[in-house]
């Protein structure tokens, strides 16, 4: 296992700041470790949504899970306001950094993550993990 730390800067996408560093690096398979922050506007997907929800003020984040591949990555963020209300979902591309975002990624290069669509599952596509060949 292999592991990268960044740091994204005030008005920065987070999802696409994470999907630009996975393509730069070629991770074929990763996942979050950690990531602490802070936001000045949010978008999530919530859940069993197709919309998505747009938040505009100071959020902490409080987690950001999930796993990264340059196939794609599925990425779920929690956040919370002044008073501590919290809400989460997906992260999608329109979280905009307010004061900074640490991100701390693991990397297994001998696993590829893809993404494929199952017909009798989802209808999204969904992780199909493999080992790296030789």
């Amino acid at each position: 296992m292999k592991t990268y730390t960044f740091r994204l800067k005030p008005a920065q996408d987070l999802f696409d700041c994470i999907e630009a560093f996975v393509s730069d690096k070629k991770i074929e398979a990763g996942c979050i470790l950690s990531g602490v922050g802070s936001l000045t506007h949010a978008t999530l997907r919530l859940a069993n949504r197709e919309s998505y929800n747009e938040y505009e003020g100071h959020f902490e984040i409080v987690s950001i899970t999930g796993t990264v591949a340059v196939s794609g990555s599925h990425l779920h963020i929690s956040i919370s306001d002044g008073n501590g209300a919290t809400i989460g979902g997906h992260l999608v591309s329109g979280c905009k950094i307010y004061t900074t975002a640490e991100i701390v990624l693991a990397v297994f290069d001998d696993m590829v993550y893809a993404r494929e669509l199952f017909e009798n599952d989802s209808g999204y596509e969904e992780l199909v993990v493999r080992e790296k060949p030789d």
